[in-house]
């Protein structure tokens, strides 16, 4: 034991050198001693490394969570895109408010508000929809419609013809509960009349320009007519003064012909008729 306590200590490392010692000279429990305290990580080491992990694993759920947050809202925001575009698209063209899913009268800044808002939505760069360059022009003729003071006051106006043919043909007065109080379906019915409004509108409304473009073209054949016959009147003058040259000289020469036979038949005696009786 005496020559055991004059043994200098052992180094204690991670080193797999130091791991087993000779049997000679060293007793079992040294042996195992130096072999744990070599080879077994602290308590609080360990603790620590699990934090590590727990903290990491927590950050990649957190990521994966965020990035599937992220795919639902992109695909949602997609989702609205498309509806809106298909909205648009079945909303009946020749009634601007309805295109841009507004009540009539509103003011212009809500006109403004929602062709912004809507127009960002489903802008033909921001989305794949193939069907969103129709629904963008849609929305901004709609737009300029309703900015359109003229444009404006004839959709009013058309809107307001529906409501009372819609009153007439429901014995309906302005002071009626059920004017003042529209239902659903009475809203509906008030929009479908707006509909055969407009369509009967847009009907006169061409009628009225192709009579127009028919009397216009009936003028304009007549103008053309009147300056076809102006320039053939100019060619025919043109002409005749480009050939006068050759008209004196053709009678110079005929006059030259006659002035010739009239003077041989001058020399010659006329003989004198005798009178009977």
């Amino acid at each position: 034991m005496e020559r055991l306590s004059t043994l200098p200590p052992p180094a204690i490392s991670l080193s797999p050198t130091l791991r087993t010692f000779p049997r000679t000279g060293i007793s079992n429990r040294i042996k195992c001693t130096v072999s744990i305290m070599a080879i077994k990580p602290e308590a609080d080491d360990v603790k620590d490394v699990k934090d590590i992990k727990s903290i990491k694993t927590q950050e990649e759920d957190d990521q994966d969570g965020l990035a599937a947050l992220e795919a639902l809202d992109k695909e949602a925001s997609e989702f609205n895109k498309d509806a809106e575009i298909d909205r648009i698209l079945k909303a009946f063209k020749l009634d601007a408010y309805a295109v841009l899913d507004l009540q009539p009268g509103v003011p212009e800044s809500d006109i403004k508000n929602t062709y912004r808002k809507k127009s960002l939505l489903i802008h033909p760069d921001k989305t794949s929809n193939p069907s969103a360059p129709d629904a963008f022009d849609r929305l901004k003729k709609a737009q300029t419609e309703l900015m359109d003071e003229k444009a404006r006051a004839r959709l009013d106006e058309s809107i307001a013809d529906a409501r009372m043919l819609l009153m007439r043909e429901r014995k309906l007065t302005v002071d009626s509960e059920e004017m003042k109080n529209m239902s659903a379906e009475l809203r509906e019915a008030w929009r479908k009349k707006t509909v055969e409004v407009l369509i009967d509108n847009e009907h006169r409304r061409r009628k009225q320009l192709k009579a127009q473009m028919q009397e216009e073209g009936r003028e304009q054949r007549k103008v053309d007519e009147e300056v076809d016959v102006r320039k053939r009147r100019r060619e025919h003058e043109v002409a005749w003064e480009e050939s006068r040259e050759t008209r004196i000289g053709n009678w110079r020469d005929f006059k030259g012909k006659v002035g010739g036979k009239g003077g041989e038949e001058g020399g010659k005696k006329k003989k004198k008729l005798k009178v009977l009786g």
